[in-house]
């Protein structure tokens, strides 16, 4: 049974914050690292309070602040970020329309993801709804170096098996992958993923399916078994992961050897 490729989003908000995440996410088992570009426009702030929880302890909210466009240069950005990580990169930039966090827009993101494939890096993020002609563009610039992964995002429920069977194989004329990621509320949402990636492995789709939420990691923790051919983890580790249906790189190999995947 062939293993997943395992992508790694780096933790940060800033060029030096991904940078440094990079060595880690390596060293916990990445085979690639995703580095999203839409988070250098955005910074985080904690604000705690006092007694709003049960038991009257402190309760820390993080707020997630946009910055202007014009706060980040985005060459100069690209060109660190590039001459600083060595393993294979995946660049995305997110709008805010499928949940990323880019400012501006959105002439002005593809013009950030023009040069991003300047850069040459081994992938790209391109989502499926970008105007044809600019992602045809996008798609002849990135040429046979840079490697396209056609992604979409569901923010609001998770289709039918049948729906998300047919999101993906409409999509595969569209990028070397698929990635399709949904939003889970729950052990029945996370079926359908699970059903629709093990429905598609009899085909000759190339496909990376996820949830967000309840039970979105069971996609991830059994993608050797459910064809799959890229996963996506992080370097961030606790409880909380499992409910936002995220997993650690190093526990989603662990656990692919426990349970015989190989």
């Amino acid at each position: 049974m062939q293993k997943p490729l395992v992508c790694v989003t780096l933790r940060g908000r800033t060029v030096e914050e991904m940078c440094n995440d990079a060595p880690k996410a390596v060293k916990l088992g990445a085979d690639i690292v995703e580095v999203r570009l839409d988070l250098l426009w955005t910074s985080v702030e904690k604000m705690t309070s006092s007694g709003s929880d049960e038991g009257g302890k402190e309760s820390i909210e993080v707020i997630v602040n946009h910055l202007e466009l014009d706060a980040i240069d985005v060459e100069d950005s690209i060109t660190t970020i590039s001459s600083s990580i060595e393993a294979p990169i995946l660049i995305t930039c997110r709008p805010q329309s499928q949940g990323g966090h880019y400012p501006g827009s959105e002439e002005d993101r593809v013009s950030v993801l023009e040069a991003a494939i300047a850069s040459n890096p081994s992938w790209v993020d391109l989502e499926i709804d970008i105007e044809s002609s600019k992602r045809e563009d996008l798609v002849k610039l990135a040429g046979k170096g840079t490697r396209v992964i056609a992604s979409l995002h569901s923010l609001e429920t998770t289709p039918s098996i049948s729906e998300i069977t047919q999101d993906v194989m409409d999509a595969q004329d569209m990028g070397d992958m698929v990635k399709a990621c949904y939003h889970t509320k729950g052990r029945k949402d996370a079926l359908r993923i699970f059903e629709s990636a093990l429905k598609l492995k009899s085909s000759d789709a190339n496909y990376s399916l996820m949830g967000l939420g309840p039970g979105g990691d069971w996609s991830r923790i059994h993608a050797p078994a459910l064809g799959q051919g890229l996963v996506f983890a992080t370097t961030e580790s606790g409880w909380h992961l499992s409910q936002q249906g995220k997993i650690n790189a190093s526990d989603l190999r662990i656990a692919w050897e426990v349970l015989e995947y190989s």
